[in-house]
């Protein structure tokens, strides 16, 4: 029997509207050690990240901000376990001229956490994609992987 030790687990929770959110989250995910668990938001519950010690959140930027989606995962987040797990944000984003103004997903999703009081262990990160539907800019899934790398 084992000494009441639990395997803490890593979460990357993802929305992606034409994949290009999906393949940078698997990219992440894919070089993480220990046991990460790289799922859609519409399969995420808060709930699960009672036994996380790190959750990785990462969407599409949409006027400036993340999908509706994973704001409501973010706010479904009990305090309690924000402020126990390390957390990282990450957005696919079209670089453009407007971003002055409007900003990117990252950073909101990083200052939703931190407000929980969730400690970021990464400063959030942006991978471009060519449009609104893709593909992902050429070395960027291997751009993810060196971010991944430093979670």
């Amino acid at each position: 029997m084992m000494s009441g030790l639990v395997s803490m687990k890593t979460f990357v929770v993802y929305d992606s509207l034409y994949g290009n959110t999906e393949k940078i989250a698997q990219a992440i995910g894919s070089v993480i050690s220990g046991d990460v668990n790289v799922i859609s938001v519409k399969e995420a519950r808060a709930s699960l990240l009672s036994l996380s010690d790190k959750l990785i959140i990462g969407s599409p930027t949409q006027g400036g901000r993340p999908t509706t989606p994973i704001k409501a995962f973010i706010d479904a987040i009990p305090p309690e376990i924000a402020k126990s797990i390390k957390v990282a944000a990450f957005d696919t984003r079209i670089p453009g001229r407007f971003i002055k103004i409007f900003k990117y997903a990252a950073d909101k999703i990083a200052q939703s956490l931190q407000a929980k009081g969730a400690n970021l262990i990464i400063p959030p990160e942006g991978f471009l994609v060519e449009g609104t539907k893709g593909p992902l800019s050429e070395g960027e899934y291997e751009r993810a992987k060196d971010w991944g790398r430093h979670i």
